[in-house]
């Protein structure tokens, strides 16, 4: 069992390394479902030794990129991995609400270890929620490569999302980790754990707006 921590400053990581956390994905502004992070939080992350995974989120709003967008993630990825980072977390739609085949394959190759370069792993997020076809996109999303979905099951939150979630984790039959995310706290972890048959969890584990190590901890030592 894992909890990946959702962190968008300086302040939220230390908190997620004091709480215990084994994994972060960084990004900025949270409050717009996050974009991709300044250079100084991969940074940071990175240099405090805890598993770090890159938002690549070029602006708020849909998931249906234009070619300068598409450069800019591809940007992204690379600084990501020139920072030490481990991973990247990525996604993109067409206009009709599919998986962007061909442009997720640009930012997984540019992600992968192609000559000679370090892999990254790589989670495709929350988009998946606003796809038309949940069960078509995870097969696409399958195929891409990419290591762990991101998704509150097309629900509001994980825990509302359960039933499309435990269906997603028995389709994927350990080809990819689903991974829920979306009002995941120490309350609710452990049953939308067993709920689903998941094995990650994500999320920012916030009180009072900010990121609380104790609740981390809570959520950890429920899920064991």
């Amino acid at each position: 069992m894992l909890i990946e921590i959702c962190c968008d400053s300086l302040a939220a990581l230390d908190a997620a390394v004091e709480g215990g956390a084994q994994r972060v994905e960084l990004c900025a502004e949270l409050a717009l479902d996050g974009l991709t992070p300044p250079d100084a939080l991969v940074r940071h992350a990175v240099s405090v030794g805890i598993r770090t995974h890159v938002l690549i989120r070029p602006r708020a709003g849909d998931f249906v990129y234009s070619d300068l967008e598409a450069e800019a993630m591809l940007d992204a990825i690379r600084r990501a991995r020139l920072l030490g980072a481990h991973g990247v977390v990525i996604g993109a739609l067409t206009p009709q609400g599919d998986i962007d085949l061909s442009l997720c394959r640009r930012l997984v190759s540019a992600a992968g270890g192609v000559g000679g370069k370090r892999p990254l792993s790589i989670t495709f997020h929350r988009a998946f929620d606003v796809c038309r076809s949940p069960e078509q996109a995870l097969e696409d999303i399958i195929r891409l490569g990419c290591h762990r979905l991101l998704t509150s099951g097309q629900a509001p939150s994980a825990f509302e999302g359960i039933p499309l979630l435990r269906r997603l984790v028995r389709q994927a039959a350990g080809r990819i980790c689903i991974m829920p995310g979306a009002g995941v706290n120490a309350d609710n972890a452990a049953l939308i754990l067993r709920q689903t048959g998941a094995t990650e969890l994500h999320g920012s584990f916030r009180t009072d707006g900010h990121t609380d190590a104790a609740a981390i901890r809570r959520a950890l030592s429920a899920c064991v």
